[in-house]
């Protein structure tokens, strides 16, 4: 046998040497993965019959809890009288009641949310109102103190100093409220007496071209003539057994009539009323 035979025979002994070795290991590597495989196969199996188990287990206890539903459903129709469908009914009329109450209640809760959205408005405007009213008091405490101001006192046709003198109504009006003396208005037509106060008093001439005036006081059975004064003049005279000080002011002349006032002081006698 030659050389070159022998070379060639251990060549191919030792490929197939190879190959055997290769079958070898893969045959072992398919065992292990078979094996393997059927260990979580067998595993998942156990799984799944438990899982199985578990689920009858509650299928069966639903069961017996419907049967013991029923039976206790049944059990309370024929204690109250009634059968299985009108109990469905009536707790279907129950749901619808239920279901019904919350959408009204939704409905309140909504109209009352709007009607507190609406309060909140208006209380806001009247918060505004209020703000408006403090504005208008404070222009009209400016105001009155400004009139105030305004108001003069001079001496009167006496010779003795008046108090403060109003030209208008206004005016008048808030010497009442300032309270130092008592005040009463008059008009005066020509020629008719009229009785102001505790005294009388008779128009005798109106010119309204110079404005100026004459007119008669009565008084203590007595007749004073005050002749020819002005317009807010204080025309001053004495009467009533103290002798109190009476101030008369004239604040508008027309043609046979004048308006004014009769100031006096707060402890002079009141006018008499009719039927005292």
């Amino acid at each position: 046998m030659s050389d070159e035979t022998v070379v060639e025979q251990r060549s191919f002994s030792g490929a197939f040497l190879g190959l055997v070795v290769g079958a070898l290991v893969l045959a072992l590597v398919g065992l292990i993965w078979s094996y393997t495989l059927s260990n979580r196969l067998a595993k998942a199996e156990t799984q799944l019959t438990q899982a199985q188990q578990q689920n009858d287990k509650l299928t069966q206890d639903l069961e017996q809890t419907n049967a013991r539903l029923k039976v206790a459903t049944e059990t309370l129709g024929q204690s109250v009288g009634l059968t299985q469908k009108q109990l469905e009914t009536r707790a279907d009329d129950l749901m619808r009641r239920q279901q019904a109450d919350a959408k009204r209640l939704e409905s309140e809760q909504a109209a009352t949310k709007q009607q507190i959205g609406a309060v909140s408005t208006d209380v806001s405007s009247v918060k505004t109102d209020v703000g408006g009213v403090k504005t208008d008091v404070a222009q009209t405490k400016t105001q009155l103190q400004d009139t105030m101001a305004q108001l003069q006192t001079m001496k009167g046709d006496m010779g003795v100093q008046s108090g403060l003198i109003a030209t208008n109504h206004n005016e008048l009006e808030l010497l009442k409220h300032k309270g130092d003396r008592n005040y009463y208005e008059f008009t005066l037509q020509k020629n008719k007496r009229q009785p102001v106060s505790t005294v009388g008093l008779e128009l005798k001439k109106a010119d309204t071209k110079h404005s100026r005036y004459t007119l008669e006081v009565y008084a203590d059975d007595k007749k004073i003539e005050k002749k020819d004064r002005g317009l807010n003049e204080p025309v001053q005279f004495y009467t009533g057994k103290d002798n109190y000080l009476y101030e008369l002011v004239v604040n508008n002349i027309s043609k046979d009539q004048i308006t004014g006032y009769i100031a006096t002081p707060k402890a002079a006698p009141a006018p008499v009323k009719p039927g005292d």
